[in-house]
């Protein structure tokens, strides 16, 4: 997968963010800390089914510069710019799709990248809580060394778009919140393979994969096509993301060998890869109602 070299990229819609140092050792990992967030974190409680502090160290804070990020060849080249690049992409999408599906008008959300730490509103966060979303302040956090992580310790292939499914996940969310799934999920503050928070996860996985369905579709500023054609070896990527934060995969692979459903809160390796299909292969939020289905 790559993007059009000629289009150009808009770094309005991200941050670089700069924290104070914080420990290293947080409180989650990609596939713990939204949980955590929506459904009692910053203050609330949460079940971890093993210690985070094993899969993904934080360290002090700097701040990334997007600046270099101007043209789809830059990201192509750049993790960095893959990830303004993506946004871009994702918000283009959803800007008019969510009106025309839903009724309800998108409103954008700015992502900030940053490096080792920064604050949100919904806490200090550090690189060792992975890609997550904040509700209380709408943006989107990433670490920027996250995605080396997400190949050399959790597995994913590599490839583009095995990042920037974790980009767009990160947006479904956004378009929940949108929606109200992320309040209607608060109110079920349970874990395992049906609870309320493993259905928000997957109901992200699908809109990632309704978003990549119109990935080539969408346009820069200047109407210009962001991004090229998918491939199937693009989708096979993507789906090793997936597999990838999978809760038993997580469990199995870096959390003690042991897994135990009842403590899930984001689904199975195949659950995430079947859902993210599922938007992929309809294009539409209607295949995504995960809240609607007893077969997760």
């Amino acid at each position: 997968m790559s993007f059009n070299d000629k289009a150009r990229l808009d770094t309005s819609q991200v941050l670089g963010g700069k924290g104070g140092a914080i420990a290293g050792g947080g409180i989650g990992s990609v596939v713990l800390l939204l949980v955590y967030l929506f459904l009692g974190g910053s203050g609330g409680s949460g079940t971890l089914p093993f210690d985070p502090s094993q899969v993904l160290q934080g360290g002090s804070g700097s701040s990334v510069d997007v600046s270099e990020c101007q043209t789809g060849a830059d990201a192509n080249r750049s993790d960095v710019c893959r990830i303004v690049g993506t946004v871009n992409s994702v918000q283009d999408y959803w800007g008019d799709a969510l009106l025309d599906e839903t009724g309800e008008p998108y409103r954008e959300a700015k992502t900030v990248i940053f490096s080792g730490s920064t604050q949100t509103a919904c806490g200090s966060a550090t690189a060792a809580v992975g890609p997550f979303y904040c509700p209380a302040d709408e943006q989107v956090y990433i670490d920027a060394t996250f995605f080396d992580e997400l190949t050399s310790r959790f597995g994913a292939d590599g490839g583009n778009l095995a990042q920037m499914y974790v980009v767009a996940h990160e947006y479904g969310h956004h378009v929940e919140n949108i929606l109200g799934d992320l309040q209607a999920g608060q109110q079920d503050r349970s874990t395992g393979p049906t609870s309320a928070g493993v259905r928000i996860e997957l109901r992200a996985d699908c809109l990632a994969g309704v978003w990549a369905h119109h990935a080539a579709t969408t346009e820069d500023a200047d109407g210009v096509t962001l991004i090229e054609p998918l491939t199937r070896d693009d989708i096979d990527s993507a789906l090793s993301a997936a597999s990838a934060v999978g809760d038993d995969h997580i469990q199995e692979e870096l959390g003690g060998g042991t897994v135990n459903p009842d403590s899930w809160t984001h689904g199975s390796s195949e659950q995430r890869q079947r859902w993210f299909l599922a938007g992929y292969e309809s294009g539409t939020i209607g295949s995504c109602d995960t809240f609607g289905t007893d077969d997760l």
